[in-house]
């Protein structure tokens, strides 16, 4: 049911996805942000911390207090919190009865033994966990709308899922001979200051990393495996790349039977019809054609007898707070565009 405006909280308001949703929601027509909360010390002001949001938000970082969130009527809460964190701060806010989009890898996984495997942690929310839906609008759309919790996926899967979603859904290709190679601008790494990311190591130089061993990867198979109805098996490796912002996957794949390029795109077409933010297109797309927008753009071209998918997103906002929003417009009745057109 919409109604005329939803009042939202931000957890975990210092990092690059905090800024960005909040950008995108005070542009939203029917989003109120009412608290940003943070772990850090004091109350600074929101602006303090994101200079650029400087006359545009007058509230103070705030620390995390469910009863208080709950008490000034919030009824959606962003967690943009780390994964282990999450897990502990989203089930009061459950039991309040408000709905939350968590940005964090806590929900994602409904295995929690997957979950130990790839994070080094027990999960400690099985309760919320089994009613969590993954928060890709182009495939699990229909469950988001009436979804309590939506765990928002990853960016690196978006581009991988997206990008391969018409050819598993239609068994067109062979189901364990996938491989991804992604390229993510440093952004992707967050805010917190680490060695890899600093810039005399990363600018001027292009590095994989996590390789056979990235935590995207589950998230990616759980995805694709739900489309296909059988299990899916990728290789997915990631490489840093020294710019901002934005992610280029590249996706090869061995298809079932004789296809053209244009057979391909037309399929992709039908698929992506109703979906406002898929965008096939016959180009080869680049990072800087989908930046700070909630854009997806994707194409493939048949090499060899492979099929070559190229997929572009922006990190930040497609990759995280675009998609949280567009899930935000699901669940609350909205107009799935609102805030990002």
């Amino acid at each position: 049911m919409t109604s005329d405006h939803t009042k939202v909280a931000i957890l975990g308001g210092s990092g690059y996805t905090a800024v960005e949703l909040i950008k995108i929601l005070l542009r939203h027509p029917h989003a109120e942000i009412v608290a940003v909360t943070s772990r850090q010390e004091g109350t600074p002001l929101v602006a303090e911390a994101h200079p650029s949001l400087t006359g545009r938000l007058n509230l103070r970082m705030e620390p995390f207090d469910p009863e208080r969130l709950a008490a000034r009527g919030v009824q959606c809460v962003f967690g943009c919190l780390p994964h282990g964190v999450s897990m502990e701060s989203i089930p009061p806010l459950l039991d309040r009865g408000l709905r939350v989009v968590d940005l964090s890898a806590d929900y994602r996984l409904r295995d929690p033994n997957v979950y130990a495997q790839w994070y080094g942690d027990s999960h400690r929310d099985l309760v919320n966990l089994t009613q969590a839906v993954y928060g890709l609008p182009e495939i699990y759309g229909d469950d988001i709308g009436a979804a309590q919790l939506v765990a928002n996926p990853g960016c690196y899967p978006q581009t991988a899922i997206l990008g391969l979603a018409p050819l598993v859904a239609g068994k067109h290709i062979d189901l364990k001979d996938i491989i991804v190679d992604s390229k993510s601008g440093v952004s992707g790494a967050g805010r917190t200051p680490r060695l890899n990311t600093h810039f005399p190591e990363c600018n001027e130089s292009v590095s994989a990393y996590s390789v056979g061993k990235h935590r995207h990867t589950p998230e990616i198979e759980q995805a694709l495996s739900d489309i296909a109805g059988e299990p899916v098996e990728v290789i997915f490796t990631p490489q840093l790349m020294p710019m901002d912002r934005g992610i280029l996957s590249t996706i090869y794949a061995a298809p079932n039977g004789s296809f053209t390029e244009g057979q391909l795109l037309e399929l992709y077409r039908a698929y992506y019809a109703k979906a406002p933010f898929v965008r096939v297109v016959d180009h080869l797309p680049a990072t800087k054609d989908t930046a700070h927008t909630n854009f997806l753009d994707v194409t493939l071209r048949v090499v060899r007898g492979r099929i070559v998918v190229l997929a572009a997103e922006d990190n930040l906002v497609r990759g995280a707070s675009g998609v949280a929003v567009q899930n935000f417009n699901r669940m609350f009745g909205y107009d799935e565009k609102a805030g990002l057109w």
